[in-house]
């Protein structure tokens, strides 16, 4: 995934599910100036997540525990970048995607990588409108940019057109 992402300046970026912090120090090193945050619901990986920032020069980086976005309150990110557990159903990564979608800025990007390609390129599809997929090594990468404040799926209907409907 992260050779495929370009990182630009006053960034903000998400890495949801750090483990031990991989994807937001490398984006940390990436970005000259701006905010990383990582999360993840797993203590020692939080812990690993910090040692791991410190050791690599960037102990600005945020680290908060959250199980997904539950108990993360920040939003306004231009990336958010993943890395979905493959052994769960799909409500994990239904949760990313929809959560996600919520805590972009219009013209951020949701990126994934996963072993699968079909129920993400569709559900990413069915909230963004649209999604880039790219293959490395096996692995699909996707990227999903936030083209709106409403999900694709949703029509827009004014009060007007729902009080005729009535």
């Amino acid at each position: 995934m992260l050779s495929c992402v370009q990182f630009g300046q006053y960034e903000k970026i998400l890495d949801l599910g750090c483990g031990y912090g991989l994807i937001g120090i490398y984006a940390a090193k990436a970005i000259q100036q701006g905010d990383v945050w990582m999360t993840d619901r797993d203590p020692l990986a939080l812990d690993y997540a910090t040692r791991n920032s410190v050791l690599n020069h960037v102990e600005d980086i945020k680290v908060i525990k959250s199980d997904g976005f539950y108990d993360l309150r920040e939003t306004n990110f231009t990336k958010i970048l993943c890395n979905p557990p493959y052994h769960v159903d799909f409500s994990v990564p239904k949760h990313f995607i929809e959560k996600g979608f919520n805590r972009l800025v219009v013209g951020g990007s949701l990126w994934m990588v996963t072993k699968r390609k079909t129920w993400y390129s569709n559900k990413l599809r069915s909230i963004f409108g649209s999604v880039r997929v790219r293959v490395v090594d096996n692995y699909f990468v996707f990227e999903a940019t936030k083209k709106s404040m409403s999900y694709a799926n949703q029509t827009t209907r004014s009060p007007a057109d729902l009080r005729r409907r009535s």
